[in-house]
């Protein structure tokens, strides 16, 4: 059954290398159904993937091999929730450490230019602290960080 509603990706020929990258490395997440082209298109051929059918923990995605014409932005990005330190590195570290770049604030992007928000819950927790003086530490906190390290963010939290 399609799902009613699917976020649409665009890439440049690598939709399928996508979407096993997602598979692998993230739970909930599995490749379906890969659609090659009918007939020949502007940035392919006939029988080259079009369309790759795929989960990114639970979500509904659809990667379009649509060529050149348009990238990722940070205007989209998978926020993924981590529960501990471990889980945040390894999220982080398999984005990373496969052809991607590290951003600010617990964001980074994939060798294909896609956005992800590694973000622990412990973050969530400390900014959204109804101590606002703690909330507010623990945003600072944040501010300077690459990959986000809980136990900085719970002592910033703290005081």
């Amino acid at each position: 059954m399609v799902a009613r509603n699917t976020i649409c990706l665009w890439y440049n020929g690598t939709a399928l290398d996508a979407a096993r990258f997602y598979a692998q490395t993230f739970p909930d997440s599995a490749v379906g159904a890969v659609h090659r082209a009918p007939g020949d298109y502007p940035s392919g051929k006939e029988g080259d993937v079009l369309t790759v059918e795929f989960t990114v923990m639970g979500i509904p995605c659809l990667g379009l091999n649509g060529g050149p014409a348009f990238v990722h932005s940070e205007a989209f990005s998978f926020q993924v929730a981590t529960d501990d330190q471990a889980e945040t590195d390894r999220f982080w570290n398999a984005i990373v450490g496969n052809g991607g770049q590290e951003s600010a604030c617990g964001w980074c992007k994939d060798k294909w230019g896609l956005s992800w928000q590694i973000t622990p819950r412990a973050l969530i927790d400390a900014i959204a602290d109804p101590d606002h003086a703690a909330a507010r530490r623990a945003f600072e906190a944040m501010m300077e960080m690459g990959k986000i390290d809980i136990a900085a963010i719970e002592a910033a939290r703290r005081g």
